[in-house]
């Protein structure tokens, strides 16, 4: 009697173990975070790029560009003109010549 009861249990334990498996793929067991790439793998931010614009300050306020967030960027005319915050180019946009003067003269044109 006790040798007849061993063969239902093994399909009976392999398949509760199979819908488990099946349970947890079902209940989100496949949705993994991305995983974290190492640093020295991940791309370095746009901040770091080499940039060929001459001025590393804002040309109305004087503040380094890049702390207040990214920097805004505007086309003069052809001039690329750089500044910290929208509130500079208001500045900028009343007396342009001004603020121009600061760039050199060999301040590349504006390729967006």
């Amino acid at each position: 009697m006790l040798r007849n009861m061993k063969i239902p249990i093994i399909p009976i334990a392999l398949a509760t173990v199979g819908a488990g498996f099946i349970g947890a793929a079902l209940s989100g067991f496949s949705e993994r975070p991305a995983p974290k790439m190492p640093p020295q793998i991940m791309a370095e931010p746009a901040a770091s790029a080499p940039s060929s614009y001459p001025l590393t300050t804002c040309v109305v306020s004087g503040e380094k560009l890049g702390e207040m967030g990214k920097p805004v960027v505007i086309n003069d005319q052809g001039t690329e003109v750089r500044f910290c915050c929208d509130m500079c180019v208001d500045r900028f946009k009343k007396d342009p010549a001004k603020y121009l003067a600061k760039l050199p003269a060999s301040a590349k044109p504006f390729v967006k």
